[in-house]
């Protein structure tokens, strides 16, 4: 994954990648390997995105979110709506929706504007549940300057920094295909969290917490992950994701499993707004800093820009005048020197400044 944005990018275009060709029978083509293909595992694999029990050649296990038991402790929470005093059997034979803010989920929707997490040979990711926030919650300057992250598409409305992805196959469908996808999705989300915690930052840490969930559901059992990113193995690579299973759960055979898979679903999508909320507001406050910061600055080079004006022309009326007197205390009332150790304090102290205009 590409290392995050840092607050000196100028706010960059928004990335569609949608660059497609018709597959033929004998090669791959850009664009066009799905997670119907098998080959679609080992491409993340190979691109540093690493599915639930993975194990390195050496027989080294990667390491859990640093944040594991804190994710666990919340999903775990009692729901008073999945109690046994509240939800009966009827309603368990009968539960289908639960509903949040309509603007804060979609699915079916083609991540056509994301910037490609490996090679650029995956097509994009496609979801068929995802929750993120509403474009509006998210400062316009941070959606344009990661765009490329945190905006599946080019449909402006569309939730934005997903970060709960839910994957769900027929009777008929794969789970393999189902893991993949849920390795997919967590992975873009991963990376997307990760550009909008690190917003603004000179230089970016990268935690190994968990920020992003995925899930599937698959033949009436629900799973559910937790994605998170390391730093990358070597310099200029990028970063890994490591996805990790919490739990598992049979939705139909008894009405306390499903109390259990449906609370750590509920608490687990809570949780992930939780997350994702709080990355917002840190981004939306830095972005106000960086700007504030900027106009600061923009002013303070206007002054010195000025004052710079009016000590060269000041300087040079004293050289045509220094023939003329015979005071010498006169000449180079201003040097270069000056100006440009002004310029250094007006821009915040930049060193070697004065040396380089020298």
């Amino acid at each position: 994954m590409n290392s995050s944005q840092s607050s000196s990018r100028a706010p960059k275009r928004s990335s569609t990648s949608t660059t497609s060709t018709k597959p033929s029978t004998n090669t791959t083509t850009a664009r066009s390997t799905g997670p119907y293909i098998k080959n679609f595992q080992q491409n993340l694999t190979d691109g540093g995105v690493y599915p639930n029990g993975y194990e390195d050649p050496d027989g080294q296990v990667p390491p859990l979110p640093a944040n594991w038991e804190e994710i666990n402790r919340n999903l775990a929470q009692p729901r008073p709506s999945l109690s046994p005093s509240r939800f009966s059997d009827d309603e368990f034979r009968n539960d289908s929706n639960y509903r949040r803010d309509a603007r804060c989920v979609s699915g079916g929707i083609p991540f056509t504007n994301l910037d490609p997490l490996t090679n650029g040979t995956l097509v994009p990711g496609n979801p068929d549940i995802y929750y993120g926030a509403r474009p509006e919650q998210l400062d316009r300057r941070v959606r344009n300057e990661l765009s490329g992250h945190i905006i599946p598409s080019t449909q402006e409305d569309l939730p934005v920094a997903p970060n709960f992805f839910l994957a769900a196959k027929g009777p008929d469908g794969s789970a393999a295909v189902a893991k993949r996808q849920a390795c997919y999705g967590g992975a873009l989300g991963a990376r997307g969290k990760d550009s909008l915690r690190s917003y603004g930052q000179e230089n970016p840490s990268h935690n190994i917490n968990a920020y992003t969930i995925s899930s599937i559901y698959h033949d009436e059992t629900l799973k559910m992950y937790t994605s998170h990113p390391t730093q990358p193995t070597s310099p200029g690579s990028r970063l890994e994701c490591h996805m990790h299973q919490p739990n598992g759960w049979s939705m139909t055979g008894n009405i306390e499993t499903f109390q259990q898979g449906a609370t750590y679903y509920r608490n687990g999508r809570d949780w992930a707004k939780e997350q994702r909320d709080k990355a917002i507001r840190r981004a939306n406050e830095r972005v106000d800093e960086y700007y504030t910061a900027t106009l600061a600055v923009d002013i303070s080079i206007t002054q010195a820009s000025s004052f710079a004006s009016e000590a060269i022309s000041d300087e040079t009326y004293t050289h045509r005048r220094v023939s003329n007197f015979t005071d010498r205390r006169l000449h180079h009332k201003y040097s270069s020197a000056d100006v440009c150790r002004f310029l250094g304090l007006a821009l915040g102290g930049l060193q070697g400044l004065g040396q380089a205009f020298e």
